[in-house]
């Protein structure tokens, strides 16, 4: 591990962001160049004297996992989350393991969009890397949660709870539309180990996913209209938009309002309102 060579990297990258960059209020009074180091801890859910020992290169061999927070708060390209990894002794993930990585181009759009559309990043088997406030009070906390809970195509077909926001009528329609996407990505990666661990588990936890995957149904995501019955906010009418990061092959999700259904108003309230009322079991 190259301590000192990892710190110098990761304190000259944290003082070339501005907090508008990364989606956070600067404040007028600012001194600090760049972001401070418990903003990145913020942005990267970690510990501010966890960030701090390694920026100074006093602290023990961050986890893969660390190091993909670490490359999300700091809005790194490949390259750059690459180049970090080796200098923590780390093997670097292959472009389809994120590790907590979102891709730095899509995290600038989730962040632009984030004071009035719902948005999330998630690796092309669906696992959610990066969420605004947005989408947290849309559809709770689904990034920061433990193993396959981080998965949305894993709380689909197990999480009663998370299904419940969506109108009951859609339920079939967007369950086969998501079991088809990832049929395709299967065919995409060669039939890789990750993936076939993903169909085997769903398989084992739901009967509703074993129907659905024998349908042999293919088809990649782009557009779907969604209804989101939301507790607090009421009915929203919502046009999903998938946009794919070619160099990463990650996907930000964008629910966007449908004109003249009142969604956008809603939103608007649902911006006010945040997560204070969103609890996860």
């Amino acid at each position: 591990m190259e301590r000192e060579e990892l710190g110098a990297f990761l304190r000259h990258r944290r003082e070339q962001l501005r907090p508008a960059d990364v989606g956070l209020v600067g404040g007028a009074r600012r001194r600090a160049v760049g972001l401070r180091r418990d903003e990145v801890a913020l942005l990267a859910d970690m510990s501010t004297d966890y960030y701090e020992r390694i920026e100074q290169a006093r602290g023990p061999r961050p986890s893969p996992s660390m190091l993909g927070a670490i490359a999300r708060a700091l809005r790194l390209t490949l390259d750059e989350r690459d180049h970090i990894y080796l200098l923590a002794g780390q093997h670097p993930p292959s472009r389809h393991e994120s590790f907590g990585y979102a891709d730095a181009g899509l995290m600038y759009v989730l962040d632009a969009v984030a004071p009035s559309v719902p948005a999330h990043i998630c690796d092309d088997l669906s696992t959610v890397v990066a969420q605004n406030p947005l989408n947290v009070a849309l559809l709770g906390p689904i990034a920061q949660a433990p193993g396959r809970r981080s998965n949305f195509l894993w709380r689909w077909f197990t999480d009663p709870q998370l299904r419940a926001r969506y109108l009951p009528e859609q339920h079939e329609t967007l369950g086969r539309d998501y079991v088809a996407d990832l049929r395709a990505t299967l065919g995409q990666r060669h039939l890789d180990d990750e993936v076939r661990a993903l169909v085997v588990e769903l398989s084992a936890a739901s009967a509703e996913f074993r129907d659905v995957w024998a349908r042999q149904e293919v088809a990649v995501r782009r557009t779907t209209r969604k209804v989101i019955l939301h507790p607090e906010v009421g009915r929203l009418d919502l046009e999903c938009d998938v946009v794919i990061s070619p160099p990463s092959g990650q996907r930000l999700v964008l629910f966007r309002p449908q004109p003249g259904t009142g969604t956008g108003e809603r939103l608007e309230m649902l911006a006010v309102l945040g997560t204070q009322t969103f609890s996860e079991h």
